[in-house]
């Protein structure tokens, strides 16, 4: 075997050189382990093991305590089981130790596979102008009542609301893209019917914008077939 990880493709997955001054670095066949954290100002330090797998995914399993049985994690979810302020950006905020120090995800090797199987996902499901055939998908507070939109352009997008409709307690305030309380307003119903077609803007669906299972939505963590399953929980 040559140095470092081997992908199924036969090339090196990450060279030793690239990971020797990584703290923690376990091979596996198909997958690297490291060891990783997240900084919460007022929880402190949140340590974890981080899998990176040959297919881009990335898997963290929780060691903020003794007996914390969070596994499986994606980094957006292991951030927010740290308590991390400024949620949100987990490619910034999830770090490894490099040369003894803490460096963010974004600024290590580590990416690299998730970052290009992103991109081929998101190429391999758009329309003709380019755009992504994910229209905007609604989401009931459990607390007022009200639908909230999300947007399922990126495949961090789909998972945001893949997590929020699969959370049976969601609430407004754990929207993501902007600063929702349940005191705001809901959006307008001829508001609503813009739901990002890119046939029809008024589109209340049609196969240029309703997926039922690609790249972007499907999740290798989750045993549900898309993240579309989950839509009978919303409003049409």
């Amino acid at each position: 075997m040559a140095n470092g990880v081997e992908r199924e493709t036969g090339l090196v997955l990450f060279s030793d050189d690239e990971l020797r001054e990584m703290s923690g670095v376990n091979r596996g066949s198909d997958h690297i382990e490291v060891t990783c954290g997240c900084t919460s100002h007022r929880y402190g330090d949140a340590v974890g093991r981080l899998r990176v797998f040959v297919n881009g995914d990335l898997e963290i399993t929780c060691e903020c305590t003794p007996g914390c049985q969070e596994d499986k994690l994606t980094p957006a979810a292991f951030e927010k089981h740290s308590g991390r302020e400024t949620a949100r950006k987990w490619k910034n905020n999830v770090w490894v130790i490099d040369n003894g120090k803490k460096v963010p995800l974004c600024k290590t090797v580590l990416l690299k596979y998730h970052n290009e199987a992103s991109k081929h996902a998101n190429a391999s499901h758009r329309s003709n102008n380019g755009r992504a055939c994910h229209r905007d998908e609604f989401v009931c507070c459990t607390r007022c009542n009200k639908e909230r939109r999300f947007r399922l352009r990126t495949k961090e997008e789909c998972r945001i609301h893949h997590d929020a409709l699969a959370d049976v307690n969601w609430k407004c305030a754990e929207l993501p893209y902007d600063k929702i309380t349940c005191n705001d307003e809901e959006e307008r119903a001829s508001r609503r019917v813009y739901r990002g077609c890119t046939r029809s803007p008024t589109c209340q669906g049609c196969t240029s914008c309703v997926c039922f299972g690609c790249e972007i939505c499907r999740f290798s963590d989750c045993s549900c077939q898309t993240c579309t399953d989950f839509t009978r929980n919303a409003k049409t």
